[in-house]
């Protein structure tokens, strides 16, 4: 089987083409369901969020713009703090002007603008001539500069950006070059994309230096550098201050401002930690950052000792096409290797799924997700039951339900036409005795009358030529009735062959399909049961292109890379927050165990700082919220935090003395016994240069797990592998880790999903600053994989919002960047 994997970055297995369906009545049975709906092609594009196009009508040499400036200034409000709307996903009203837009979302000043294409309607743009001079002019440009270059158009793809078009967030602070007032304001868009997307390049080239002004002045067109330094350096500015440039590990040619422009405290060093800290220091702040553990990395850890290595948390890099990770790649160490999909699977007695039977049991997964989708989407289907949200698992096994009762009903529609044809055949045999019976009595007369045949009677010799007519007649019947009932028997002794299965899913093919759940629930870190049935994948269209990829060497070098130079505090945990209008004031608890007393130690320390920076696990924050903020946070983020849903996935690391597995594959399963505990070491990964095994548990096992000792666990998982393997094939393991990330007091789980009470635009809230009142500053922010809404429950997307909630900081104290 291609297996469609999922790593704990948690995507889903499966995407739906949303644009197939149509709006149909709601009495849609669901045969019709199945037959609308179909498994569709993953196709990986770039979508970019909030763009504005310029298009060239070369048959009326005239310009449209899908956006007036005019109306962008409405719609897009100054906001140097770097805050955002909300994206409701219930449509409210709008302003005129907003009512305009279309398919708008909100990820303008976010982690980037790699979303939908907004498709914008405005009443006020009106179509404008070019002079023949401005014409000119661009004709002159284009031939000057290449503009279609492949290396900008890759240069910007990298950055999340779309190659020739602008975004609403580059429109903000461009909008001088862009107002339609401006004649050459088509001249200005199109130079303003050839410069960033030029300096991108220069980025992307080579990221392993800083990337300083006077470089790119010296590598760009000569005269372009002298004819537009202000615009070059403006973009420049811009593309810093927004994280495009100049972020990672990478060597400074200037230096820090010895002078901090602010203080500003991060609470937890994972990605997101420790990304925007040492963002924040290149801006020139004074960062310090407290870890609660004895380490840095948060979800990230990696087991390490002698010749293996192992990730116990986040292992593998989902695409690297648009992909921070990609940068750092070449910044650091990181030994990236392709998973390959190939993914056997077995069952309970060790013998290998056939390929065609694993298809299509997939096909039907695929097939029933497209159901939900269908119902959700175009049917309007009520997601409640008895005013309770019906979760993604409720809704599958509902349909699954649905199916096994057509499925009867086809059986019984069969039966039931067999036993009609039974009762015409039964009818036809009885006519066919009866037409025997006739022509015997027909026969007998025959003879009768040709044995007393008068000679010169013509009466009687036209009796006999009667009497033979009527057999000749009945004969034939006999004839056409005999055929007639061969062909009804065929026809029965076809249905009879053919006769349809009694149950949708028989045993072996519900394993299988538990299988595919199970993988489903390990792509979201929970059980199917809690899985919102509308918004569970509302990121898929986010996923970036390219293959699957493993950390080698292990996933640890990233954070360890990132922490260097940085003031960081381990064994530090945040007991309070408290937040005023002055500033904010952290007191840290230290988490050392006394040697001797074996208890943490009491003493604690306050520290001061303009603002923090909470990048603390979901999990932790739904545990500490009561106490852990003064004043208490905002009722609308702490229903966020309540509402949105914070999973867990465990892994089993298996180290062995040899290699008793197919070396060439990176991943084989075992499909379950029982729907209870499909979730339980289900999947292996065979990643690493060592012989180690790292077996999953997801779903409701993944919880049940962290109740049992290390021993039965280790025993349950290596007794999969002798029932695939052989007994005399699967030694002992030399050595033995098993994670409980759910028990873990500094994470209390995996990373985020989507809750049957949550949606999407919980993530977004769970990012939005707290300003104190009567401040004019934000004094608390948030960043984590829990705070961004286009790549929840990934190392991209914790970073990402670490690089959104610098810029955020930035914009608050330093001041937002200039609008001409």
């Amino acid at each position: 089987m291609e297996q469609k994997h999922q790593d704990d970055s948690g995507k889903k297995t499966v995407l739906y083409d949303k644009a197939q369906f149509r709006q149909t009545n709601n009495q849609t049975t669901v045969e019709q369901i199945f037959a609308k709906v179909r498994p569709v092609t993953t196709k990986m594009t770039s979508n970019y969020d909030d763009v504005i196009i310029l298009e060239d009508d070369d048959d009326e040499n005239i310009i449209e713009t899908e956006i007036s400036v005019n109306a962008l200034n409405k719609i897009i409000k100054s906001d140097t703090n770097g805050s955002k709307r909300f994206k409701d996903d219930k449509s409210d009203e709008e302003p005129n002007e907003t009512k305009a837009i279309q398919e708008l979302t909100d990820s303008t000043n976010e982690d980037s603008n790699y979303g939908k294409k907004a498709k914008v309607s405005n009443k006020t743009s009106k179509k404008m001539k070019l002079d023949v001079d401005t014409k000119s002019t661009w004709n002159d440009l284009e031939d000057k500069y290449d503009f279609a270059s492949a290396d900008l158009e890759m240069a910007a793809t990298a950055s999340r950006l779309p190659f020739e078009k602008i975004t609403l967030e580059e429109a903000q602070f461009f909008q001088d070059l862009i107002d339609e007032e401006n004649k050459n304001h088509i001249k200005n868009y199109k130079l303003f994309l050839y410069i960033r997307n030029k300096i991108l390049q220069m980025w992307v080239d080579n990221p392993k230096v800083q990337l300083v002004i006077e470089d790119v002045l010296n590598k760009i067109d000569a005269p372009l550098a002298k004819n537009e330094n202000i615009l070059i350096l403006r973009i420049f500015k811009y593309l810093e201050r927004y994280n495009y440039i100049n972020f990672g590990v990478f060597k400074r040619i200037t230096p820090l401002t010895s002078m901090p422009l602010a203080k500003v405290i991060v609470i937890g060093a994972g990605i997101a930690g420790l990304t925007a800290a040492r963002q924040l220091r290149e801006f020139g702040f004074r960062v310090i950052l407290y870890e609660a553990r004895d380490r840095i990395g948060g979800r990230i850890a990696t087991f390490r000792k002698g010749q293996y290595v192992a990730d116990m948390g986040a292992m593998v890099v989902t695409g690297l096409g648009g992909n921070p990770l990609s940068i750092l790649s070449k910044q650091i160490s990181l030994d990236l290797v392709k998973v390959k999909q190939k993914c056997p699977l077995y069952d309970t007695n060790g013998r290998m799924i056939q390929k065609d039977r694993d298809e299509i049991i997939e096909k039907e997964f695929n097939k029933l997700l497209e159901a939900t989708s269908y119902l959700t989407h175009n049917l309007d289907f009520d997601c409640k039951i008895d005013n309770k949200p019906i979760a993604l698992g409720d809704a599958l096994e509902l349909l699954i339900k649905l199916q096994e009762k057509f499925v009867k009903k086809k059986q019984i529609e069969h039966y039931a036409k067999l036993l009609n044809e039974q009762d015409k055949f039964k009818q036809m045999s009885d006519r066919l005795f009866e037409i025997k019976n006739e022509i015997k009595v027909l026969s007998h007369k025959l003879e009768a009358l040709e044995s007393q045949k008068i000679k010169g009677d013509c009466v009687h010799e036209f009796e006999i030529l009667c009497a033979k007519r009527e057999l000749k007649l009945k004969c034939q019947k006999f004839n056409d009735v005999t055929v007639c009932l061969e062909e009804m028997q065929k026809k029965m002794t076809i249905a009879e062959e053919n006769q349809p299965c009694g149950v949708y899913l028989n045993i072996a093919d519900r394993q299988v399909l538990d299988w595919h759940f199970a993988n489903l629930e390990f792509a979201n870190a929970t059980p199917l049961s809690k899985l919102s049935l509308k918004h569970w994948d509302q990121d898929d269209e986010f996923e970036f292109t390219g293959p699957h990829m493993t950390v080698r060497n292990g996933y640890s070098c990233l954070p360890i890379a990132l922490s260097e130079g940085l003031d960081i505090r381990l064994s530090s945990a945040a007991k309070c927050i408290k937040y005023t209008q002055s500033g904010v004031e952290v007191e840290v608890e230290s988490t050392k165990p006394c040697a001797a007393l074996n208890i943490q130690t009491v003493k604690n320390e306050v520290e001061q700082a303009d603002a923090v920076l909470v990048t603390i696990p979901l999990g932790c924050l739904k545990e500490k919220i009561p106490s852990l903020f003064e004043p208490a946070l905002p009722k609308w983020k702490s229903d966020a935090i309540d509402r949105l849903g914070f999973g867990n996935l465990n892994k089993i690391i298996l180290c062995f003395d040899k290699i008793f597995w197919d070396p060439h594959l990176n991943l084989f399963g075992q499909v379950p016994l029982m729907t209870k505990s499909r979730g339980e070491s289900f999947l292996f990964w065979n990643l690493y240069k060592a012989p180690v095994l790292l077996s999953l548990v997801a779903g409701e096992s993944a919880s049940l797990m962290e109740n049992v000792s290390d021993d039965i666990v280790i025993s349950r998982c290596i007794a999969v592998l002798r029932a695939i393997f052989g007994n005399n094939q699967v030694p002992q393991p030399r050595e033995a880790v098993v994670t409980r990330w759910k028990s873990d007091p500094w994470s209390r789980g995996s990373y985020s999903f989507v809750s049957v009470d949550s949606s999407g635009s919980d993530y977004d809230i769970l990012a939005e600053a707290i300003t104190p009142k009567n401040c004019a500053v934000p004094r608390v922010f948030f960043a984590g994989e829990h705070t961004t809404r286009n790549y929840p429950a990934t190392v991209h997307g914790a970073l990402l919002s670490g690089l959104r909630e610098s810029t955020k900081i930035s914009n608050a104290f330093i001041g937002g960047l200039s609008c001409p």
